[in-house]
């Protein structure tokens, strides 16, 4: 499949997911002619593009309040500054977790000039970012059952490896942020983030604004097992003010380079 066509059938996705609010990944699998993969693959880079939002077994459209996301160009400079901050937080040697994700991915190449690392994931996406890195940080998986919604490990056997170690730091991602209660996620399933902010020192939670004050059902960390947020400069003051009366740093990266810096 050539990639224009994977382009144009992405599209396709889209536009009918917008047209009929839900479709199932089986359905779509017969429509394209494609494997359930793909299809999955195809969802997931349509989620992040805030295009449409992956349930179990296919994908339903945005909630109304949802729908005015920043365009993809602006979303991935955000990431990308995101994941400069948080990268600026780890230490050579350090022991650390990288959960699943696309904002915790984009640290990956940042950390290249890293010695002595020790890094366990449950995300085969962020295994295959490592082992492409020249300084070869030590790579663990959490093993386990796996989850084709969020595309990494779960489950107790994921947990009991996890509880076998411990860790400086834990970088990890969320589909939103509650001012009141913590991170937020689509995913019923959170008892491996849970353990993962259990056994390690520092827990960082790298999130774009946009998705801070998102009202979703399953709370994934309460603020009290949260030590360090890290978001881009488009955060207003008021979500400012709230998250650092929880006791949280806050980190807001500048998406954009200083105009000194763009004219060179």
């Amino acid at each position: 499949m050539t990639k224009r066509n994977t382009q144009q059938r992405r599209h396709a996705i889209a536009t009918l997911v917008q047209e009929r609010g839900e479709v199932s990944v089986d359905e779509l699998t017969q429509r394209f002619s494609t494997s359930e993969v793909t299809i999955r693959k195809d969802l997931a880079l349509l989620e992040t593009g805030g295009l449409l939002l992956r349930r179990y077994g296919g994908a339903v459209s945005l909630p109304s309040e949802m729908v005015a996301e920043p365009d993809v160009e602006q979303v991935s400079k955000r990431k990308q500054a995101i994941a400069r901050a948080a990268a600026e937080r780890l230490r050579d040697h350090n022991r650390v977790i990288i959960d699943s994700g696309t904002t915790t991915s984009a640290m990956i190449p940042l950390l290249g000039n890293k010695r002595g690392l020790v890094v366990m994931t449950n995300s085969l996406n962020v295994a295959g970012a490592l082992r492409e890195l020249e300084n070869e940080p030590i790579l663990l998986m959490t093993g386990g059952t796996w989850d084709p919604h969020s595309e990494s490990f779960q489950g107790q056997v994921a947990e009991q490896v996890l509880r076998s170690y411990d860790f400086d730091q834990l970088f990890i991602g969320a589909d939103g942020i509650d001012l009141e209660r913590g991170t937020t996620t689509f995913n019923e399933l959170v008892g491996l983030s849970r353990v993962m902010a259990e056994v390690a020192r520092e827990v960082i939670v790298m999130v774009e604004s946009e998705k801070i004050g998102r009202r979703i059902p399953n709370l994934e960390l309460p603020w009290d097992k949260i030590h360090t947020l890290v978001t881009d400069d488009a955060l207003g003051q008021e979500a400012r003010d709230k998250i650092q009366a929880k006791g949280v740093t806050l980190i807001c990266a500048p998406a954009v380079q200083d105009s000194n810096a763009r004219r060179k």
